[in-house]
């Protein structure tokens, strides 16, 4: 099937490079760089006063959650200064930005010209001031009305032979007030069709922690790291992705803590970090963080920590007891003696092969565990976007489980979410397989029967879009197309629907691969006063440490004419349902504590919400694994095991995994500029052994074409740059969404069908410029 791929250059119609720049890889995270580079962003975009008057609020009490990533706030005491990082400041920027689309800059720019420009260029025209449409065969977006706006949607889902012909997509930066209704909304109107950001990214963890631990969620608290004894950092980049965990990994290691770190990039955040807000962190003294670096092979994950337990199992039976928490296992847990087997059935040198790390670096690994039992393990994409995953993530719990590392101060499970709301979300009932308890609590609660059958993913959404199955997609927030997996056939997919709709802040590239008819619908952002009927309302977040606290905007909204995310809930739900509705939703539009008194009423954890969600700095909801036990059908945690597994690759074939720069948040690029890597003015690069360059007969900065032939089907990616990197042989690394072309849509975990964005096998073709 011929496709227009116009609207997606940055998959098969790269624009021209913009002058790839190379520079020293850093040693120190953060500092007085970080500093500057914020402030200039903030500036840039808001203007000194708006712009400062926005940091000084930004995760504060009382104050508005950082639209960013979910690292939580401190429970004490918090910054006077600063409580937030360099990408903090910088999604302010983006949405405090003084820069708004106004009807004449649609009228202006045709669909077809905006696609042409790069995410980056796309990101930085500015907030949409008022709704847009753009009719079947037009070329340029048009005002609407709310009204005419919620009109049409409405009569488009009614038009539809089943509910479940539409998609509910919603973005990690959803509150939990707006992802309440938003789901009741979709429930009533009849479909479990509620995808979400979690498929893409900690889906994996949800599935293995529930599986294996009897709850989806991490299990420690901030100050936890404060008292641990040990901090393994497993496939996270926390420099980058989550700045301000540096300060918490700097505090425990000054309380004692050893930080073990394994990633098969040595990233500037794992190596050191200066704290800008201490003499000492300006002064770059001090600011040594990981002790000892596991250079692992991609995927490697697994074998690196069977290698590990095989050591420590060996240790203990030489004097049982005194390496593993013999107590614990037998109180806690079920499967260990099956386990040990498993565990003593491994080849050790096949272990070592397959994660890359020598004998030496293993045994030191368990020197430093071995008598210790306040242990942290934290992993992000590193760990979820495998074939692998759920097995992997269940395999850290194991290594927990042998020390007793579970339920203790100190000590647990630390899955490090992506943005600000995504744990959130999913609380709020946000899930394509809903439990039957909160369905009971639906139709108990709000008069309706919800729909009881299983809905669609991600994946699995892209899949019935792209067969015709699903005609509709609203997507509460995100950039759909330039974050999921495949890009040209996700596009495709899009194309397909009679209509699509984003509720969105700023401009992104999913408004520009759209369906028959597009819609944009406006909403303010974190930042800014949400003010219905003269009344100042505010809205609440969970991070990733599952503590819920209030988020008020402080900032005049750019337009008169935004909605807040719950009243296009609620403005839709009216338009659609009429009088029809058994949900008072003019209650929830015009008073927010009535969406919290709902949410206390249906989803456990809640009591008194609107209460406790006053009290600064919010409260923490149960957590089993935290009091020490295991919401298990046996009551008990459960070993997992699982082989060792690898992909079959050819002898040129090179392993891949997507990767964030210093100047991105998700799919928002904030520039083109990788600082703590040493690579600036280009993102269409591939970082590659020196090794792997050589023996293809390539050199550092060699113009490649990346191909992907997963299912027979050929996916290429034109026109990169060769970097030479401190990466393993066999490894490489690319920025998304440039690379999301090659991660196939059929290429999933088992058990959580999350895209293998961190496993891609490709081929590296020098491009040759086809000349006229």
């Amino acid at each position: 099937m011929d496709m227009d791929n116009s609207s997606i250059p940055d998959a098969e119609n790269p624009e021209k490079f913009t002058g790839l720049k190379r520079g020293k890889i850093k040693t120190i995270a953060a500092g007085i760089p970080a500093v500057v580079s914020s402030m200039e962003k903030v500036v840039g975009e808001a203007g000194f006063s708006r712009g400062m008057k926005a940091l000084w609020s930004l995760n504060k009490k009382g104050g508005f959650d950082c639209p960013s990533c979910a690292w939580p706030d401190p429970d004490d005491e918090r910054s006077p200064v600063a409580e937030y990082c360099e990408n903090g400041a910088r999604a302010v920027a983006e949405e405090a930005t003084a820069k708004k689309l106004t009807p004449s800059f649609f009228a202006e720019n045709s669909v077809s010209d905006l696609a042409k420009l790069s995410d980056y260029e796309i990101g930085g025209k500015g907030r949409v001031a008022q709704p847009m449409f753009l009719p079947k065969g037009a070329t340029h977006y048009q005002p609407i009305s709310w009204d005419d706006a919620f009109g049409k949607i409405a009569a488009s889902l009614k038009n539809l032979a089943s509910p479940d012909e539409a998609i509910f997509y919603t973005s990690g930066r959803t509150s939990n007030e707006a992802a309440f209704l938003y789901q009741l909304f979709v429930r009533e109107y009849g479909t479990n069709n509620l995808p979400d950001c979690s498929n893409m990214c900690h889906e994996s963890s949800g599935v293995a922690l529930g599986e294996s631990l009897g709850i989806g969620k991490g299990s420690v608290k901030l100050s936890d790291l404060y008292e641990a004894e040990v901090i393994i950092i497993l496939g996270q980049n926390p420099g980058t992705n989550h700045p301000r965990m540096l300060s918490a990994l700097q505090k425990g290691k000054r309380n004692g803590a050893k930080i073990i770190s394994a990633n098969p990039l040595p990233e500037t955040g794992l190596m050191g970090f200066s704290n800008p807000q201490t003499v000492k962190g300006v002064l770059d003294i001090d600011t040594a963080l990981t002790d000892l670096f596991l250079h692992i092979k991609i995927n490697g994950d697994m074998a690196l920590l069977k290698a590990i337990q095989m050591l420590l199992i060996e240790e203990d039976e030489k004097n049982p007891g005194s390496v593993l928490d013999l107590d614990f296992i037998k109180k806690n847990t079920i499967g260990v003696e099956d386990f040990k087997q498993h565990i003593k059935e491994q080849n050790l040198d096949e272990l070592i092969k397959t994660c890359g790390i020598s004998l030496t670096q293993i045994k030191e690994t368990v020197e430093i565990l071995k008598h210790k039992t306040k242990i942290i393990v934290c992993w992000a994409m590193g760990l979820t976007q495998h074939k692998n995953a759920v097995d992997t993530i269940k395999e850290v719990v194991n290594l927990l489980l042998l020390k007793g590392s579970i339920g203790k101060p100190g000590a647990g499970t630390c899955p490090v979410r992506g943005h600000s709301n995504v744990q959130g979300d999913r609380t709020m009932g946000i899930w394509e397989k809903p439990t039957d308890d909160l369905l009971q609590k639906i139709e108990e609660n709000f008069g309706f029967v919800p729909p009881k059958e299983h809905g669609l993913d991600v994946v699995n959404s892209i899949k019935a879009m792209h067969a015709g199955k699903a005609k509709i997609f609203f997507g509460m927030g995100g950039n759909f197309v330039s974050a999921t997996p495949d890009t040209i056939y996700t596009a495709e997919a899009l194309r397909k629907c009679s209509l699509t709709v984003h509720v969105s802040t700023k401009l992104n590239r999913s408004h520009l691969v759209h369906g028959e008819e597009a819609i944009i619908l406006p909403c303010l952002g974190r930042s800014d006063i949400d003010s219905v009927n003269g009344e100042k309302q505010f809205i609440s977040c969970e991070n990733s440490m599952g503590v819920i606290q209030s988020s008020k905007g402080i900032l005049k909204p750019i337009s008169d004419d935004l909605l807040s995310e719950p009243v296009i809930v609620c403005r839709l739900a009216k338009a659609l349902f009429g009088n029809s509705s058994t949900v008072n939703w003019d209650d929830y539009e015009n008073n927010y504590d009535k969406i919290r008194d709902a949410i206390e009423k249906t989803i456990p954890g809640f009591e008194k919400y609107n209460e406790r969600v006053r009290i600064p700095g919010g409260f923490y909801l149960p957590n089993c694994n935290r009091e020490g036990t295991f919401d298990t059908p046996t009551t008990k945690a459960h070993f997992n095991i699982a082989p060792v597994t690898t992909l079959p690759m050819e002898k040129d074939d090179l392993m891949m995994m997507t990767i964030r720069s210093h100047d991105q948040f998700n799919t928002t690029i904030y520039g083109l500029n990788d600082r703590y890597r040493g690579i600036y003015n280009e993102r269409r690069v591939i970082l590659m052994n020196e090794n792997d360059i050589s023996s293809r007969g390539l050199k550092d900065g060699d113009v490649v074409d990346l191909v992907n032939n997963h299912d027979g089907i050929e996916r290429v990616a034109n026109k990169f740059i060769i970097v030479k990197y401190p990466i393993p042989e066999g490894c490489t690394a690319t920025y998304f969404p440039e690379t999301n072309v090659l991660v196939p849509v059929s290429s999933v975990a088992d058990k959580s069908n999350t895209p293998t964005s961190k496993q891609v096998i490709l081929k590296i073709k020098k491009h040759l410029e086809i000349m006229a």
